[in-house]
């Protein structure tokens, strides 16, 4: 792969109206922005309008336009995730195709990187979109996702971030968790942060998106909440609820020999016996599925080679430092 300074990765979805005046928005920008040394990926993700054919003739008159062509719609998650994976820069910046993020904007999400981050996340003050349809669940989920995930950012919704490449590296999305990378870096000890971003009204076309997509969201989050917590101590998550559920029959069995003893209530009276049984055996069920979660865990990461931490620097490793070579670059 021949490498460069930036690549833009843009997920397109019947946007043949937006491509070219897109284009012809980018290329000056990024012109200024990194000399010849960049690259567009456009993602078509699965289009029935002229979107590819639209992209193809861009891509024979520059070079530096790159497209991928998904066989069918997948979703914005994997567009990006496509993206990624075949991006060639040492920053990657997605923007959404609609025209409705800002190229102008680009240059300061690069600029601000400069300044020691890893993630800048764009924030849409001013968001032009339907304000009861868009904006208000778009602000619930919002506060949301910062209270539960501990990363405080004002609008994970919008496409256009800035990441260094290597906060990219192994990341896996499924769903609609393109918009959590930040929380995934974050965790991996990235430095996030977050600039106001300018925001247009649709020209051309219509949003693919609904309300469903904010329950979409909330489920994904539960899942990157989980994964964060409890992704290589399964045990203590599913051991844990064991726990509760022996407290919990011990106190109904407790209650059952109360009512026995001094209010002359029989067992087969009450549902109590009953529960205490069945508490038990889920607490027994629930210690086993989490010893063979930990089982499965250990597999996967010591199958792929893969680490459960994330080094961001070395120094006087010598050959023990990233295969032989000694190094002082974040990872």
């Amino acid at each position: 792969m021949v490498y460069c300074a930036l690549s833009i990765i843009v997920p397109i979805y019947n946007e043949e109206d937006n491509i070219s005046e897109l284009y012809a928005r980018l290329n000056p920008v990024l012109q200024e922005l990194a000399g010849d040394d960049w690259e567009i990926l456009f993602v078509n993700d699965g289009s029935t309008d002229r979107s590819e054919s639209r992209i193809q003739s861009i891509c024979g008159t520059d070079a530096r336009v790159k497209l991928i062509s998904f066989r069918r719609n997948f979703g914005q998650t994997a567009a990006m995730t496509a993206g990624f994976e075949h991006a060639a820069g040492s920053v990657v910046v997605p923007i959404d195709g609609d025209l409705q993020n800002d190229p102008q904007d680009i240059a300061r999400l690069v600029g601000k990187l400069d300044e020691g981050y890893d993630v800048v996340s764009g924030w849409r003050k001013h968001r032009k979109d339907n304000r009861l349809l868009r904006n208000l669940p778009s602000r619930v989920a919002n506060f949301l996702i910062s209270r539960l995930s501990g990363v405080k950012l004002h609008d994970y919704g919008c496409s256009l971030k800035a990441y260094r490449s290597e906060v990219l590296d192994g990341v896996r999305l499924y769903g609609e968790m393109h918009r959590f990378i930040p929380i995934y870096a974050s965790w991996q000890g990235a430095r996030v942060t977050e600039i106001p971003v300018q925001h247009h009204p649709r020209k051309h076309g219509r949003s693919k998106y609904g309300l469903e997509r904010v329950l979409k969201v909330l489920l994904d989050l539960v899942v990157i909440k989980f994964l964060g917590n409890y992704a290589t101590k399964l045990i203590y998550f599913f051991g844990g609820f064991g726990i509760i559920q022996f407290v919990a029959a011990t106190l109904a069995f407790g209650w059952a020999v109360y009512l026995k003893l001094f209010k002359a209530i029989s067992f087969i009276s009450t549902p109590l016996p009953l529960l205490t049984v069945m508490l038990v055996l889920i607490g027994f069920l629930s210690i086993l599925i989490g010893l063979v979660a930990e089982l499965v865990t250990r597999t996967y990461y010591e199958s792929q080679g893969k680490k459960p931490y994330a080094i961001r620097t070395t120094l006087n490793l010598g050959e023990r430092a990233r295969g032989g070579k000694e190094s002082t670059e974040a990872i």
